[in-house]
């Protein structure tokens, strides 16, 4: 096929042999597939800004650092100079995310390069060769969606340990590789403790999973994992390997009402006597 644009830098320098075609289309970017000397990979090309769908982006950048302080002034006033590092940093999030997630053994494709707004990664591909499809378009047996539940609860809790949450995970993103499931697209991955969205953004990815399995697997429907996962989490219990159930203990113990009633009098007493020695 004809070399997009946005390609043409990477073929230039000797980066990508041939484009062989597009692979899919989505919000944030155009994926092709590529070859580079004898390796099949894929390029993923950056749409600009204005040209993307996801635009609430303001609450997943909170808590990511830029090393050059006047890189960081310039995003905060929205100069062009400073949307220029604005987008440099969104698509270095990815990469970085993806390097931090391989090494704490989360299933991401393998990247290779970021060059001109355009990521170079391994290819996830299925088990006759062919590129992977997504999770939305495969159908899934009860089993296999209790199998692939698992999976993925154990993947969210690897990022999270890793300090990362996905912040957008759905069956749209997860790809059925050859040995599972594979997660894809971590432009707004969101540092777990540095991001006062984290624990909203954590559960829902898990109910993402929860959701869309039990349509397959009823029996996960009230499963509470997210719950489970995050309350570990935030007691500093939780491993890559800790044994989950998706059960919460419910704290069944009544109120003491009257001791309560009794608090708010006393209060409401000793702010009498001082409004009266004043």
């Amino acid at each position: 096929m004809k070399t997009p644009t946005r390609l043409a830098a990477l073929v230039e320098e000797g980066l990508v042999d041939e484009v062989i075609g597009q692979l899919m289309s989505g919000k944030e970017a155009t994926v092709y597939v590529v070859r580079c000397g004898e390796d099949i990979r894929c390029a993923k090309v950056y749409k600009e800004a204005n040209q993307r769908s996801f635009r609430k982006n303001a609450s997943y950048q909170e808590g990511r650092k830029v090393q050059n302080s006047r890189q960081g002034r310039a995003m905060e006033k929205g100069s062009r100079y400073g949307r220029k590092m604005q987008e440099e940093v969104w698509q270095s999030a990815e990469v970085d995310a993806l390097y931090r997630l391989s090494a704490a053994g989360v299933r991401v494709p393998q990247p290779h390069i970021c060059f001109e707004g355009v990521l170079l990664m391994d290819l996830v591909v299925d088990a006759e060769g062919r590129a992977a499809p997504r999770l939305n378009d495969v159908e899934l047996s009860e089993e296999l969606a209790l199998e692939f539940h698992a999976t993925l609860v154990n993947q969210v809790v690897r990022m999270l340990c890793a300090g990362i949450i996905h912040g957008d995970l759905s069956e749209y993103n997860i790809l059925v590789g050859a040995g599972g499931p594979v997660i894809i697209d971590v432009p707004q991955a969101i540092d777990a403790a540095g991001n006062s969205n984290a624990a909203e953004m954590f559960a829902r990815d898990v109910l993402n999973l929860r959701t869309y399995f039990s349509t397959f697997a009823p029996s996960l429907k009230d499963t509470q994992f997210g719950k489970e996962i995050w309350a570990n989490y935030e007691s500093g219990l939780l491993t890559p390997d800790l044994p989950l159930t998706g059960q919460v203990a419910v704290d069944e113990r009544l109120a003491d009402v009257d001791a309560v009633l009794q608090q708010v009098d006393l209060a409401i007493k000793e702010n009498e006597i001082r409004r009266m020695c004043q």
